[in-house]
Parts: structure tokens; C-alpha cells; sequence
């Protein structure tokens, strides 16, 4: 079965897309509503990924459920105002398996970054892979650049120039 390809600018659309994502989708969206400093934990997790998860993303490639709890309390720990809006996402169920992808834009503050008073805003989708209805497989698709390169200030400069260069 093909995914439903829809106009992204149709509320229609939009609806009857997320009519037809299965429930362990909305449960990992309001996973991600969810977590903050203080509710990371493998029970938590477990309520949405296997527990042997692969999750991978531009910096890091975790494996298991025991690592992937420490990530996110590390992740928690240290920024501030984490949130995540949800916008397209499609679902497919083909003889592999059942496989997702989310788009979404996350937004967060973190003190070492202008003093933790401005907002970061990354744009990013997630692909997922299920198993069991949980998932088993995570890879997170962002750019790097947008969500710390940018906000350092030689690494700003010398970004700025490169694009400058590149344009």
C-alpha cells in the first residue's frame, strides 16, 4: 500500500491523514509532548520504543533502551523548554513492516547558547521503523548547522561566509 499522498495545503488533507495514523503514532507524539527533566525514564520509553531501539540522528547512534534513557535524560538535563510541533506524516504498512514519517519543528533554549534567554527553532523529520507496535528503529533528520553550529559565534561567522561564498 502506497502512502496517501495528499496537498499539504488542504486542511482536508491534513485531516484525513491523521485519521488514518495508527495509535502507536499519536502515542509518540504525545511521548514527545510529554517528556521533560523530570519524566525521562525506561518505563516512560518503553510505553513507545522496543527495547532493543536503534536510534541515530547527526550526532549521535544509540542502541537500546538502557542508552537511549540516558540520552534523553542528558538532552533534558541540559536544554530547557524543549517542545515539538508536529506538522505532516505519513504512514505505510507493506509486507517489511509498518514504517512512519514525521515532520516537525522543535524548539528549545539552552543556557550556554545566548544565555539561555533565546529560543532555538530546528526544522527536522523523524522516520521510524515498528516492531511490535513500538519502535524499534528511530533516525532523526535535521541540520545541524540550525540547531548548534549556527548559534556559536566563530563557527556563526565562518558559516555565514561560506554561504556567502556558496550564494
Amino acid at each position: 500500500m502506497a502512502p496517501t499522498v495528499a496537498d499539504p495545503q488542504s486542511n482536508s488533507a491534513i485531516q484525513a491523514l491523521s485519521e488514518k495514523a495508527p495509535e502507536q503514532l499519536e502515542r509518540f507524539k504525545l511521548l514527545y509532548h510529554t517528556l521533560d527533566a523530570d519524566s525521562v525514564s525506561p518505563a516512560l520509553l518503553a510505553t513507545c520504543y522496543h527495547p532493543d531501539i536503534i536510534f541515530k540522528d547527526p550526532f549521535h547512534r544509540i542502541k537500546g533502551l538502557a542508552q537511549l534513557t540516558q540520552y534523553f535524560a542528558g538532552v533534558y538535563e541540559n536544554a530547557q523548554d524543549v517542545s515539538f510541533d508536529f506538522h505532516r506524516e505519513w504512514h505505510n504498512k507493506t509486507n517489511d513492516g509498518q514504517f512512519s514519517y514525521i515532520r516537525w519543528t522543535m524548539s528549545y533554549r539552552h543556557p550556554k547558547l545566548y544565555g539561555g534567554e533565546q529560543a532555538i527553532l530546528v526544522d527536522g523529520g523523524t522516520e521510524l521503523s515498528w516492531q511490535d507496535r513500538r519502535i524499534i528503529y528511530h533516525r532523526d533528520f535535521f541540520d545541524a548547522g540550525q540547531m548548534l553550529y549556527e548559534h556559536l559565534p566563530l563557527l556563526r561567522w565562518a558559516i555565514q561566509k561560506l554561504k556567502e561564498r556558496m550564494a
